[in-house]
């Protein structure tokens, strides 16, 4: 009798500690629907400097870096990378260079000065610590060209 009192009292705090464990896995988890996009430039663009880059997402928030509380579970902020042959590590904080540059206060647009030729760009949402969210938050990689 003593252990099936143990048991009923124990199960509700171990399903508990599942659940709690379970929302902090699913914290920086964006819904499938989510997604980052360049608003004002598409694959092939010929543009000339200086290059204004507008950053778009749906289905998920802009927060600057380093936001504290419920905010942080459901938005991050932008990452340009740029001219990158491969992606940086997902499971570490985005690199930050002259190739990985954080845009740490929610901005949502850019003007860069790019050298003649051409050059890739690629977006990539960061949380408060600058880690990509799981499943990463990535637009697809475009190719400018600046006369």
């Amino acid at each position: 009798m003593i252990n099936k009192i143990n048991t009923l009292l124990v199960m509700p705090l171990i399903a508990a500690g599942v659940l709690v464990a379970a929302s902090f896995a699913w914290a920086h988890t964006p819904p499938e629907h989510a997604k980052v996009f360049f608003v004002n430039l598409e694959d092939g663009a010929v543009v000339t400097n200086p290059v204004k880059v507008e950053f778009g997402i749906k289905g998920f928030g802009i927060t600057p870096a380093g936001t504290k509380g419920k905010q942080r579970h459901s938005a991050g902020h932008h990452h340009l990378l740029i001219d990158l042959e491969k992606l940086p590590d997902l499971d570490e904080p985005i690199p930050s260079d002259t190739q990985h540059v954080h845009y740490d206060q929610g901005e949502t647009s850019a003007v860069l000065d790019l050298p003649s030729g051409r050059h890739t760009l690629q977006l990539l949402l960061g949380d408060e610590d600058h880690e990509p969210q799981d499943p990463p938050l990535i637009s697809e990689k475009i190719t400018i060209t600046v006369n």
